[in-house]
């Protein structure tokens, strides 16, 4: 193991530790790290299993959702009309304007969070897998979620492009480089622009939903908190406005 960079020991409150750890395990070497890590290894592995277990219980709601849009979708223009014939009964002109609100709501969120996520994070993995990066398309999965998340994707790129330049590929660096910042700043054209499409919805309002979700329902929540804000949000402007009428 190398002796550690000068540049590591500069770093702010935390270089003399970083460097100490270095030089200890550099001295101990590979079994002195693994005698280290032994006792954490039952932890660990009971935290990966109970993770898995969560991982598959996630992949089957997943499915019973695909197959349940499936059944929707087969028959989504006759149940379009009975939920706005629905609302006509329910409460007249008002009731039918109140399902067509929700419906371009909804439409608002799936066009400016998910198509905007698959974009990018599909122009992201073109870019990994061109510039050579390993298992990019494990990482264009995980950008896909930070995307969903509304984190967006330098968390993958960022040390992507580091990766590159720090094993000498300075060419394909670089191109990751202006591939990254044309990935995380398309960001802020699309999403706004297809969201204006559906309806006019503030992005904090999206930004709050999917956070705020995710929070409270787990990855189901990334799209139900965000879909139940722009419903909540479009229809309590429309009665504000039919008051103020």
């Amino acid at each position: 193991m190398p002796a550690p960079p000068d540049w590591v020991a500069n770093l702010p409150f935390v270089g003399a530790k970083v460097v100490i750890a270095w030089e200890q395990a550099a001295v101990s070497g590979v079994e002195g790290l693994l005698a280290r890590l032994m006792p954490y290894a039952g932890s660990m592995t009971a935290w990966f299993v109970a993770k898995a277990g969560n991982v598959g219980f996630l992949f089957v709601q997943f499915l019973l959702t695909l197959v349940l849009a499936g059944l929707m979708y087969a028959s989504g223009e006759a149940a379009a009309q009975e939920v706005g014939r629905f609302g006509r009964r329910l409460a007249g002109e008002r009731g039918e304007n109140a399902v067509r609100l929700a419906g371009q709501a909804i439409r608002s969120v799936a066009l400016g969070v998910v198509v905007t996520a698959v974009a990018q994070s599909a122009l992201g993995g073109i870019g990994l897998a061109i510039a050579g990066v390993p298992f990019a398309g494990l990482l264009t999965a995980v950008m896909l979620f930070l995307c969903i998340a509304q984190v967006g994707p330098s968390p993958v790129l960022v040390p992507a492009v580091i990766w590159l330049y720090w094993t000498g590929q300075t060419a394909w660096g670089t191109f990751l480089l202006v591939a990254s910042v044309v990935v995380v700043t398309m960001d802020n054209v699309l999403r706004p622009m297809l969201i204006k499409r559906g309806a006019d919805l503030p992005l904090l309002l999206i930004f709050a939903g999917v956070i705020g979700g995710l929070l409270a329902f787990g990855l189901v929540g990334i799209f139900v908190g965000p879909v139940v804000l722009a419903v909540a949000y479009t229809l309590l402007e429309a009665w504000i406005g039919d008051g103020q009428a």
